[in-house]
């Protein structure tokens, strides 16, 4: 235990919540995962066992399901904000939302509990105007799925005290995650930023005739994706050589998409209602089932590479 935290509440039982319930709880911390939605809470319990399947036998996580289950509480009681020494809020992304729950939740919170935002690009500083004592309120962007994905990005809002990112960094070493931090607050965060460009570029890319969406991404998934799973783009350069960078960036840089606007691609498939997985079809096909076969591939591709990355 870090910071003599005990008590974790996770708000919304979701794929995000029930998730990280299931790390803390893994980590030997007490858990309460709240949600306004019985069914929500059950279905919770189900998404767990499924994750500690696909996590079983794995030497990233010690804890018995068993165990994690009896860290774990379920509940629909706001009460339950009154003993929480951190809380973590993934409701849904809308900013009316997080205010009416952020009014009411950081009063019934002791004064000295940490709080923060899961949100994935909502502005942490207008989420805080609702938060009372908001210097110890911070973002916690987690990666889907949390339990795999080790990433953290803490985000600083302009009131947000040192020591409150300080903890939460703690907290997230704690439980064997790789925490990064915002000192400034920029619209998508880091992640998403680098996500975004990419997806920008690949939507280009397309559009323009160069190649086909499949190759794309087998691009990713067997160059760069090997590349990026070991290095990050500061090293990846120096062992290049910045001679080479810079000639390609001096004649690259100006070809390279800067549209401001919504790619048609994307937009279309926005319109049409095909959402990707969720919905059975987006850039792909998901239907006859082939929605539950990518998530579990998915999960266990990545647990072959986080494994490697633990190893290291």
């Amino acid at each position: 235990m870090v910071h003599n935290i005990k008590n974790i509440v996770i708000a919304g039982a979701g794929v995000m919540g029930s998730s990280m319930a299931q790390l803390f709880a893994a980590g030997g911390y007490q858990v309460t995962l709240y949600d306004i939605s019985d069914a929500a809470l059950y279905n919770s319990q189900r998404l767990i066992h499924v994750n500690q399947n696909v996590m079983h036998n794995d030497k990233t996580e010690g804890e018995k399901e068993e165990n994690i289950r009896e860290n774990i509480t379920f509940s629909s009681e706001k009460e339950c904000f009154s003993d929480a020494d951190f809380v973590i809020e993934a409701i849904v992304e809308k900013m009316e939302v997080k205010h009416g729950f952020w009014n009411e939740v950081s009063g019934l919170a002791p004064d000295k509990a940490v709080l923060t935002s899961n949100t994935s690009g909502l502005s942490l500083t207008e989420i805080a105007k609702a938060v009372k004592y908001p210097e110890r309120f911070c973002g916690m962007h987690w990666l889907n799925p949390p339990h795999i994905c080790p990433l953290v990005e803490i985000i600083k809002g302009e009131k947000t005290a040192p020591e409150t990112m300080g903890v939460v960094y703690d907290l997230a070493c704690d439980i064997h995650r790789y925490p990064v931090c915002l000192q400034k607050e920029v619209p998508g965060f880091l992640v998403n930023r680098f996500q975004f460009a990419i997806l920008r570029e690949a939507m280009s890319l397309v559009e323009a005739g160069v190649a086909c969406k499949e190759d794309i991404d087998k691009v990713f998934k067997y160059g760069l994706g090997l590349r990026y799973a070991c290095l990050g783009p500061f090293e990846i350069a120096d062992l290049g050589g910045l001679d080479t960078f810079y000639n390609i960036a001096d004649y690259l840089f100006a070809d390279i998409s800067n549209e401001k606007n919504v790619h048609k691609m994307l937009g279309q498939l926005y319109r049409d209602g095909d959402y990707g997985v969720k919905t059975g079809k987006g850039f792909y096909d998901y239907g006859n089932g082939r929605a539950e076969e990518v998530i579990a591939k998915r999960d266990k591709d990545f647990m072959k590479v986080v494994k490697c990355l633990y190893e290291e």
